[in-house]
């Protein structure tokens, strides 16, 4: 048992486990994803694109639809699997869903022009930065020491006790 000697300090940090970091990037991640999207609509000719029934060079269908669904559906999901995986699947997950999406990332500026490529460039530098703080924490994500059981714990506990 840990005796504090210090007072308590109003602004500790209290640790945060690791998948509330992860799933708080990944919220961070959704917001932004969606945020840019909406903002797109601002660009000159989208909204009248939109209206003509084309999206970039495709036309709007069911399929089309349904592709950018699964797509927004992907980062959506992992803000709620990195709070309810089990700690091993998690990091597995994470480091596997966030390595796809930053080429995913980086391929939504083609086409771009560079009168929007700050706009692109910062966008997707953000969603990528998040992406790698997410690789990083799933990484590095601390390993549980194996508890020993039998005669062992016994002779730990009695070591302990003296």
């Amino acid at each position: 048992m840990t005796i504090r000697t210090t007072p308590a300090n109003p602004l500790d940090n209290p640790p945060v486990p690791v998948q509330a970091k992860i799933s708080a990037a990944w919220t961070s991640f959704m917001f932004l994803y969606v945020y840019v999207d909406v903002f797109n609509f601002y660009k000159p000719g989208v909204v009248d694109g939109i209206l003509d029934g084309r999206i970039w060079q495709f036309d709007i269908s069911s399929t089309l639809l349904t592709v950018f669904l699964a797509s927004v559906s992907i980062p959506a999901l992992m803000v709620v699997l990195s709070m309810a995986l089990p700690a091993r699947v998690n990091r597995a997950t994470n480091l596997v869903v966030a390595s796809l999406l930053i080429p995913y990332s980086v391929f939504n500026a083609a086409g771009a022009t560079w009168e929007w490529s700050f706009f692109y460039g910062l966008s997707i530098g953000i969603e990528v930065v998040l992406l790698i703080f997410i690789l990083r924490s799933a990484w590095t994500w601390p390993r549980a020491h194996a508890v020993p059981t039998g005669a062992a714990t016994t002779e730990l506990r009695q070591d302990a006790q003296r």
